[in-house]
């Protein structure tokens, strides 16, 4: 029997946290053994906890700003590393005493941790890849590193997204397996408002490369300007300084924006807005928001390349753009601002999309992949 034990740097909600909450509990509802082991405590840690999923927090200390994509320097790459060795050490005693069969990385940093303790262990490490490997995110020495890194420490890659897994080195033994969502609630929601009374959201993370200053500067330039904007999402990881620039420019071209912080489920704001932008001005690994924000029953806006284009069909269940194109955000939000109906289509289309991205779908997929590890030889499993 398969027991899996994930392993992530950090217990902040953000995205690839979030999507390892929900996989680790839709496993654990599937019969698997599942555990979560974390280098800090925090609001993922305790939100598995609050649903039976066993989780332990490493004693050793760790910095989860530390080892930054943005600033990376020679020897903080060092003491950073010296670190989770330690903690990958420690990691590797958990996973002895828990009986796992396979250490799971939720990310770069957890990679080299799981490394450590599958080794200790002697178990295969997966890793789980939540962000594309690409020079645009990481810088192209630090990508190439962890692309190297991925290919020779671990037996095989489970990717977020068919754009994920071109980012890496490929192999055999790799699995495609889409975050999924919760089924949609039955709770009703407004029908499309008139253009002048239309409700915008922008859910996620607030950091420079998700593009929120790009939205603010388009939606000020609309035709008819929405009658208010909720941009949902908190700041981690010294990104504060980033909020007050979004505050003072919303500000300066005087839009009704409502920032809401960090909201641990963001559904009710996506329900009470017509439209949904997602404005990331890389491309993204996946976009679970985009996904949320269908099931929701909102008119879709995302950027691409990345997930978004193997999650909107243009034109059917959603509008994309290109990322970073200030112009051409404006002319799509201008688009559905101004035509209810075609709202009301889309969003139509979109939550029969969204039924397509089942968590417990992925489970399965992820469950079948995980029991194939003692196969000496592994065909490419894709969940989509």
């Amino acid at each position: 029997m398969t027991s899996a034990l994930f392993v992530t740097h950090t217990a902040a909600p953000s995205g690839a946290e979030i999507a390892t909450a929900r996989l680790a509990k839709a496993l654990r509802d599937l019969g698997v053994d599942v555990a979560v082991a974390f280098a800090q405590d925090g609001p993922m840690a305790e939100r598995l906890r609050a649903v039976g999923v066993g989780t332990t927090i490493l004693q050793g200390t760790f910095d989860s700003r530390a080892m930054t994509v943005t600033d990376p320097t020679l020897p903080g790459l060092l003491a950073g590393a010296a670190r989770l060795i330690r903690l990958g050490w420690e990691l590797g005693a958990v996973a002895v005493e828990r009986g796992a069969t396979v250490v799971i990385a939720e990310s770069s940093k957890a990679l080299i941790m799981g490394a450590v303790a599958a080794r200790r262990a002697r178990v295969p490490l997966i890793w789980h890849v939540h962000d594309r490997v690409s020079a645009e995110y990481f810088g192209p020495v630090l990508a190439t590193i962890v692309r190297g890194l991925g290919r020779s420490l671990s037996r095989g890659y489970i990717a977020n997204s068919r754009s994920t897994m071109s980012s890496l080195i490929p192999r055999r033994c790799a699995l495609v397996a889409y975050p999924g969502v919760e089924p949609a609630r039955s709770a009703p929601r407004p029908p499309q408002r008139e253009p002048a009374e239309t409700v915008v959201a922008v859910v996620g993370r607030l950091t420079p490369w998700k593009g929120q200053d790009v939205f603010l500067r388009a939606v000020a330039e609309t035709a008819v300007r929405p009658a208010h904007i909720y941009l949902v999402g908190g700041t981690f990881f010294d990104e504060e300084p980033y909020r007050e620039r979004l505050e003072r420019l919303a500000s300066d071209l005087d839009l009704p924006v409502t920032f809401t912080g960090h909201v641990d489920d963001p559904e009710g704001y996506m329900r009470a807005a017509d439209i949904l932008v997602h404005c990331s001005v890389i491309a993204e690994p996946f976009g679970q928001v985009v996904v949320e924000g269908m099931r929701a029953g909102c008119a879709v806006i995302a950027s691409r390349p990345g997930g978004p284009t193997e999650i909107v069909d243009p034109g059917v269940n959603g509008l994309l753009v290109d990322a970073g194109d200030r112009h051409g955000l404006t002319a799509a939000l201008d688009t559905l601002i101004g035509d209810p109906d075609l709202r009301s289509r889309l969003a139509v289309a979109a939550r029969q999309r969204a039924e397509s991205f089942d968590i417990t779908e992925s489970a399965r997929a992820v469950a079948r992949f995980l029991d194939t590890l003692g196969v000496p030889s592994h065909a490419e499993v894709d969940a989509t």
